[in-house]
């Protein structure tokens, strides 16, 4: 039955990219929504998306292109989101068609600003729709990587299970092995906490701390997220499994990694906004900062790392001041 079941890819670029071409490994036809008309058109004529992942390319009778939301929503019966969270509420006010008894799986590793929810939970609670119709697409998985075919592993989470292996078997392939898990909460805020931690190891490799410094920042940070995870969603988790630990480590370790280039970019002496007007693509670390440190903040959690990347990123503080006190924090 789930043969019969249609696709569509919220989102124009690189990490939705590269679901559009794990979903066309499996799918005689997927939808793909992309805001941007000029860069639709340029696929349609070069087949290929002209500003992410231009070395993909696509073959057009089994792409259905539309730069109008409400089709792509029309059209599936499965929706990936695959957009920063910064522009998740704009794009979903211009929705008319309904959601009700779609299935939607967030391919968003950030919160959503007005709301200061995680995607699951935003959809959940705003749109109405039940948690068993919401799943989350995790890493350890650069979309650079599947541009390339490289081995990846990603972990497709959803309260209900045979959701879940339906989306795992539709992006698998090859070069891609997928594992379900039913923490949809961990999984998620995992994937939105990791990005703070690459702006903090990108913020000490450009402050010229070296490995050995990355190697501890990156073990306290691990148990950061589990306290903090903890603190949220109480449940039996493994936090050294690859939708934590494995997504945290290439995250923070990658030259593929926008956080991580955002932070370097940072200690080296760049203000926020012009890191952001240098970078092409969002860095979903800095909105993430701001949520994760005010949730906290109503929390006893102890979160020095996060605390920190906050108060370079919204203080205005010094980040090699910040960096030598958390230096201190750190075990």
């Amino acid at each position: 039955m789930d043969k019969e079941l249609k696709f569509a890819v919220i989102g124009g670029g690189s990490w939705a990219t590269a679901i559009v071409k794990m979903l066309t490994e499996n799918l005689n036809e997927v939808g793909w929504y992309m805001r941007s008309a000029y860069a639709l058109e340029h696929l349609k004529r070069q087949q290929h998306n002209p500003n992410y992942l231009s070395s993909v390319e696509f073959k057009m009778d089994q792409l259905i292109l539309t730069n109008d939301i409400n089709e792509a929503v029309t059209y599936a019966d499965y929706l990936i989101f695959a957009i920063p969270s910064a522009f998740l509420h704009t794009e979903l006010q211009k929705l008319t068609a309904s959601l009700e008894d779609k299935v939607i799986f967030s391919a968003i590793k950030g919160i959503v600003p007005e709301t200061g929810l995680i995607v699951g939970e935003h959809f959940h609670d705003v749109y109405k729709i039940p948690f068993d119709n919401i799943g989350v697409i995790t890493g350890p998985c650069h979309a650079e990587e599947v541009a390339l075919e490289r081995l990846s592993y990603l972990t497709i989470a959803s309260n209900d299970e045979a959701k879940a292996k339906i989306v795992a078997k539709n992006l698998s392939s090859e070069y891609i092995k997928c594992k379900v898990s039913d923490d949809i909460i961990g999984t998620e805020y995992a994937a939105v906490l990791k990005n703070i931690y690459s702006v903090a190891a990108g913020i000490a490799h450009g402050l010229g701390y070296g490995d050995n410094f990355q190697s501890v920042l990156m073990s306290n940070a691990i148990r950061e997220m589990k306290r903090f995870i903890k603190k949220i969603h109480k449940m039996k988790r493994n936090i050294n499994d690859s939708a934590y630990l494995g997504d945290l480590l290439v995250t923070g370790y990658s030259i593929f990694s926008r956080n991580r280039m955002f932070g370097n970019m940072i200690g080296k002496g760049y203000t926020v906004k012009s890191a952001q007007m240098e970078m092409n693509m969002v860095a979903e670390g800095y909105y993430a900062a701001k949520t994760a440190y005010e949730l906290d903040a109503t929390s006893s959690t102890r979160t020095p790392i996060i605390d920190a990347v906050h108060d370079i990123l919204y203080e205005n503080k010094n980040p090699k001041k910040v960096f030598k006190k958390l230096t201190d924090k750190l075990d």
